[in-house]
């Protein structure tokens, strides 16, 4: 598995190891990923990784990992992995095997596994046994019509005392004894009718109790069957949870379920283990292999939900990994997390409109809105310090940390509380300018690709029809130069990464914004600035119109 490097000697070795969430690949894991990617170009997987390929026909591409390592003897060469399986194998030459292998056949999972579909085709049996199908449909149609016979037997039996009042009210009353008879009569004829119905309705409710019972003989037995796969299944997840340990390059060990425990998840996310960097690790520390530095590229045709690009590196994934590295990667120095440096250091916050009730602010690129989780320094906490008798929330609305441009920021609870229902009624118009990277040939059109979160990779965001909230993007191009594209964006929705997502995604523009390093690639900066907002002014009743030209 150990692979020497062919080309090494112009590079200086890094000091520490990479941070594996956030990082640029150092030229020595560039080294050995271009050496990977030369074999992959070359090596059989009978996987279609769909390169080239417009129309997708199963196609999907792979993440695949490098880690530079020092052998026990000082010589630098490299391991690999891929993500998951490959060619429905977990084995091929010149990769690392899994940490645990759920495809060996001598394992407990492919032999409970065999029991488990065993209970999952007798289930399928009985849920399609004809006497079974019969008898569930007779139920439903036997109960539905015994409630239509309720229905129109009290109807009836509504009509005949409407009946019976009519007759008492045109009775002689001075013929006394004719009237007592006819009202012992009608008292009679109500007696008998209500005694009928609850008779007749006895009965049909009897016939529909059997019946229900003998429905209820095939649902214990369905339910019996899948209270058993379901406890085999958990059990079975246990065991292989408890199965995946992991190594750290102190020789400690944890399994998936020690990790996960103290994690907002409790327990650990399906293929949790399963992509590259873990792999890497474990067999390094399990041959005395010194990790060096890191890389993860991707490899083909993107996902249909996310924006993979070929041959571009990645980080780690944070909901799957990061608890695992966090492990394995205790007592390695390593470089510093570029998310925990300040990136509003030294930076200006110019304030572009101000009366005495609002103010518009242009926050540079790489400034937070708000306060995140270690860095405090923001727009809201600096116009906080700069107005502390401001009430309410103070900003109207957001920018990414990494997007510049026009911040709406309120000095009154009920002015932002106006303007918050501008946003929500959408009688706020907003306009961003954006360079693209790459050739967009319409002129102007609508992007509309429904969005959520990545749970294992949060903050990036998947296209997903089933779960995800609506997202409108209208866009303009202005110019095309040089392989680059300029575009107004118009957003009707205002959803996490809307813009980003939607140039990038191969649905939307398929050419992402300059600079972003989670959908396309880094650069000085994002290009992406929110230049014009226009609102009514909650006290003057005044539109508004804030412009703020892009700085590229």
């Amino acid at each position: 598995m150990f692979i020497p490097l062919q080309d090494q000697s112009s590079v200086l070795l890094p000091t520490k190891f990479t941070y594996p969430f956030y990082y640029d690949p150092h030229p020595i894991a560039l080294i050995a990923s271009r050496e990977l990617q030369v074999r992959l170009q070359k090596q059989e997987f009978h996987h279609d990784f769909g390169i080239g390929q417009k129309v997708r026909n199963g196609a999907i591409g792979k993440m695949f990992g490098v880690l530079v390592v020092e052998d026990q003897t000082g010589k630098l060469g490299y391991i690999a992995a891929f993500s998951g399986k490959l060619g429905n194998s977990n084995h091929h030459e010149g990769f690392v095997p899994p940490v645990f292998d759920l495809l060996d056949p001598n394992g407990f999972f492919r032999k409970e596994e065999i029991e488990v579909n065993e209970l999952t085709l007798e289930l399928n049996r009985l849920e399609q046994n004809e006497i079974y199908l019969a008898l569930k449909n007779q139920v439903e149609t036997t109960r539905a019509e015994f409630l239509i016979w309720i229905q129109n037997e009290k109807a009836r039996l509504k009509e005949h005392k409407k009946n019976r009042q009519l007759k008492r009210t045109a009775a002689n009353q001075e013929e006394l004894v004719a009237y007592n008879l006819l009202l012992e009569e009608l008292k009679e004829e109500s007696i008998q009718q209500q005694i009928q119905f609850k008779q007749q309705q006895y009965v049909k409710k009897l016939a529909l109790d059997e019946l229900a019972e003998s429905l209820q003989q095939f649902e214990n037995q369905l339910n019996e069957l899948r209270e058993k796969r379901a406890a085999m299944s958990a059990d079975i997840q246990a065991r292989i949870f408890q199965s995946y340990t992991f190594l750290n390059s102190a020789n400690q060990q944890k399994s998936l379920l020690d990790i996960f425990k103290d994690t907002p998840f409790k327990t650990p996310p399906a293929g949790a283990g399963e992509c590259a960097a873990p792999k890497l690790l474990q067999y390094a520390f399990l041959n005395q292999l010194k990790p060096i530095a890191m890389a993860e590229f991707w490899w083909g045709m993107s996902p249909d939900s996310e924006v993979k690009v070929h041959q571009e590196y990645y980080p780690a994934c944070r909901g799957k990994c990061e608890p695992i590295l966090s492990h394995m990667l205790k007592g390695i120095e390593m470089d510093v997390n570029p998310m925990s440096i300040n990136p509003a250091e030294g930076k200006e916050l110019p304030i572009i409109y101000e009366d005495d009730y609002l103010l518009v602010v242009n926050k540079p690129a790489e400034f937070l809105s708000v306060p995140g989780k270690t860095i405090d320094d923001s727009v809201q906490s600096r116009i906080h310090h700069k107005y502390p008798s401001a009430t309410g929330p103070l900003l109207v609305h957001r920018l990414d940390m990494s997007t510049s441009g026009i911040i709406l920021i309120a000095k009154k609870k009920d002015i932002h509380e106006s303007l918050q229902k501008q946003f929500l009624k959408r009688s706020v118009e907003k306009r961003y300018m954006a360079l693209l990277q790459g050739y967009v040939k319409s002129t102007q059109g609508e992007i509309d690709l429904p969005l959520r979160v990545d749970l294992e990779d949060r903050p990036r965001q998947l296209v997903c029809y089933a779960h995800g909230k609506h997202a409108l993007t209208k866009y303009e191009v202005l110019e095309r130069t040089k392989g680059h594209t300029r575009v107004y964006f118009y957003p009707h929705t205002g959803r996490t990464h809307q813009l980003r997502v939607h140039a990038a995604h191969v649905s939307g523009l398929n050419a992402p914004i300059i600079g972003d390093d989670l959908y396309g690639q880094k650069s000085d900066r994002l290009y992406l600035h929110a230049e014009y907002l226009s609102f009514w002014h909650p006290i003057t009743k005044e539109r508004m119109e804030i412009k703020c030209p892009a700085p590229f």
